[in-house]
């Protein structure tokens, strides 16, 4: 008998092909999800060994981008998706292949790795914030591109790498970043705009005080180990996946990357459509 929960999992791997040095594939068999959205693949098809590209039990996809061994998603399913886009119907986003949208019966996954604010470096050492406005605009395409359906009361769930700490609770030091892309107003607003028009930080929803949860750290020497960090990885979910939803976590022992991965775990129900 199948079990009624299925756990769905969002990771930015940091390259598939380092990730998959340190274990990935052993743990996407121990993992048992029915979904995992990978974000950050880096690499091409071609690229891939064929266990990797097409691991026994899966069907997967990936998106890669103009730019070679840059960004990219991917993703592995256990169920054959009914329908896959990749396209938001820009060339400017289109071509750093940040996107995934896969309709699994009556649940549509958006796997996304919205774009980091930073720009240029500057002369101080920082980095610029000039890649906030095509940041937002990314952020406002996919939920254009989704409101009617949200409105309409499908089951959505929106996950990814979104590159934002939406509250002071969701990072180590929050008054230290205030400028910092990932923490400034303008950004935190636009996770608070998504929020407004419906969806739900699954993660929040279940766990609204937790602190010291994060997702992901800074590679410098002793910042994981300090749990000086960040949580920029989210499940969003649309109110009508709200129903479905049994849990959120974090996974921050799982190793192999500067980021963890994060789930959530929904009735099984959610892939099959209402009667009417």
């Amino acid at each position: 008998m199948a079990r009624p929960d299925i756990d769905i999992v969002s990771w930015n791997v940091n390259g598939l092909r380092a990730v998959a040095t340190k274990g990935f594939l052993p743990w996407l068999r121990a993992r048992r999800a029915a979904f995992v959205g990978i974000q950050e693949v880096r690499a091409t098809p071609e690229d891939l060994s064929p266990d990797l590209a097409r691991p026994r039990g899966w069907h997967t996809g990936f998106t890669t981008p103009v730019r070679k061994g840059y960004s990219g998603v991917g993703f592995y399913a256990k169920q054959r998706p009914d329908a896959v886009s990749t396209s938001l119907g820009e060339d400017r986003f289109d071509a750093e292949a940040r996107f995934q949208e896969v309709r699994l019966g009556a649940l549509t996954v958006v796997n996304a790795y919205f774009p980091n604010g930073n720009g240029t470096t500057l002369p101080n050492g920082r980095r610029s914030n000039d890649r906030i406005p095509y940041k937002l605009d990314f952020y406002r395409a996919i939920e254009a591109r989704l409101a009617a359906r949200v409105a309409a009361g499908e089951r959505i769930l929106v996950m990814g790498d979104f590159n934002t700490a939406p509250q002071p609770i969701d990072l180590a030091r929050p008054r230290d970043n205030t400028k910092t892309s990932g923490f400034t107003e303008v950004e935190r607003d636009e996770i608070a705009r998504w929020l407004g028009a419906g969806w739900v930080d699954t993660f929040r929803h279940f766990h609204p005080e937790r602190a010291a949860a994060y997702s992901w750290w800074s590679q410098r020497f002793g910042v994981r180990e300090r749990n000086v960090g960040w949580r920029i990885d989210l499940v969003l979910a649309s109110p009508g996946a709200m129903p479905f939803l049994r849990q959120a976590a974090i996974h921050a022992e799982v190793l192999g990357s500067d980021h963890c991965p994060v789930s959530v775990t929904v009735d099984r129900a959610i892939l099959t459509p209402s009667s009417r």
